[in-house]
């Protein structure tokens, strides 16, 4: 039995066994990525998909994701490859690709505009060394990394691949530790203190989702958006308050179809909010 560093659960994974993720294993005494080249997914997306909107503006990258998530948002888009049953089907039956096959493929589509690759669909970074031996291959065929992540990685995860990525969008999904530890099983400490290292790495966007009964007081959005706009950027930018916030519109779905949908005009309020403290706020899903 040997115990997972890359986030705050740090589980006891028995030889053979899985952690609580779904996709580290102990191999030979040694803790790795079961889902290590394992793809689920992979699509050529616009940019402002990810969501990035101030990050190559226009162009399509190549999106590639494997299985396994160290989260459990009750209403995960992507529960099929990221906390299901069935999710852990994909050990057996997801194809392989090697990086040097998925920088390769990165590289045939950038004649349509492709600037690189997006590791996302699920949590990448938690089986970053594929990312990390990936991504640098990409850069070394002068091609673009971005990640869309939960933000949930011990810091020495975020340094090993930092030196590759160059840009993130990464989940601040509330800012209440009951909210993310009840509803989501994580750490908002984990992903705040990801968050302040990473925007001095890299370009960030960062997303939150409004989910109603949740995280959808005013309140909460003026705390959150002045946390971020107090961040050390270091070099990245001028100040905090230029690091641009996505305020999405939850809908009903998989284990939490409870609620209705956020309002429109909620988002558009809360995005306003948000302004009082940050230059670039964005609605999705409206």
């Amino acid at each position: 039995m040997t115990r997972c560093q890359v986030c705050f659960r740090h589980c006891q994974i028995p030889e053979g066994e899985l952690g609580f993720c779904g996709a580290r294993t102990c191999k030979d005494g040694k803790v790795v990525a079961d889902n290590y080249g394992k793809i689920t997914a992979l699509a050529l997306d616009p940019i402002e998909k990810k969501p990035l909107n101030r990050f190559y503006p226009g162009s399509l990258i190549l999106s590639v994701g494997s299985y396994g998530c160290n989260l459990r948002c009750p209403f995960c888009q992507n529960h099929d490859i990221s906390w299901s049953d069935q999710a852990w089907e994909f050990r057996e039956t997801a194809e392989y690709l090697s990086p040097a096959d998925l920088a390769a493929t990165a590289g045939y589509y950038q004649p349509r505009g492709n600037i690189g690759v997006a590791y996302t669909y699920n949590e990448p970074l938690i089986g970053y060394e594929y990312v990390r031996d990936s991504a640098r291959l990409v850069h070394e065929m002068g091609m673009k990394n971005v990640m869309v992540s939960n933000g949930m990685a011990d810091l020495t995860v975020l340094e090993e691949i930092g030196p590759y990525i160059d840009a993130m969008n990464i989940d601040l999904k509330g800012f209440t530790d009951r909210y993310y530890s009840e509803v989501l099983k994580g750490s908002r400490k984990m992903v705040m203190e990801f968050i302040s290292r990473a925007v001095q790495i890299c370009h960030v966007e960062l997303t939150t989702l409004i989910v109603p009964g949740e995280n959808d007081r005013e309140e909460e959005i003026l705390e959150l958006s002045r946390w971020i706009s107090q961040l050390d950027t270091g070099e990245m930018l001028p100040s905090g308050k230029e690091i641009p916030l996505h305020i999405s519109r939850f809908f009903p779905r998989f284990h939490m179809t409870d609620r209705p949908a956020t309002s429109v005009a909620h988002i558009y309020k809360l995005a306003e909010r948000a302004r009082e403290n940050l230059t670039h706020v964005y609605t999705g899903n409206c």
